[in-house]
């Protein structure tokens, strides 16, 4: 099993992808069994949305270090290397054209 699995899964991250309403339908359902009293369940309903919330970003968090590190892997130049690059040339050609010139 992958690295970014493994993460993944011990996050919990299944509470990422349940939506608002399903987490709602679930706290109801253990009100109605009586596992939870009814003025509990706001409070549980909101404690779980929040720590969807954490989890999903903590989620990306590990996918964009992920592809980060994919890209190191492979050589690849990051859009600020591209840029300072870019910077230089253009100096470059700037000094060729006064050069040219004088």
């Amino acid at each position: 099993m992958s690295d970014l699995l493994k993460k993944a899964i011990s996050l919990g991250w299944g509470l990422t992808i349940v939506s608002k309403e399903k987490i709602e339908g679930i706290v109801d359902e253990l009100v109605r069994r009586g596992e939870l009293a009814p003025s509990e369940s706001k409070q549980l309903v909101e404690r779980l949305i929040d720590k969807g919330a954490e989890e999903q970003d903590r989620f990306k968090e590990l996918i964009n270090e992920q592809v980060r590190s994919v890209m190191q892997g492979m050589g690849l130049a990051t859009v600020k290397e591209v840029e300072e690059l870019k910077g230089r040339v253009a100096e470059l050609e700037n000094k060729l054209a006064e050069n040219g010139q004088s």
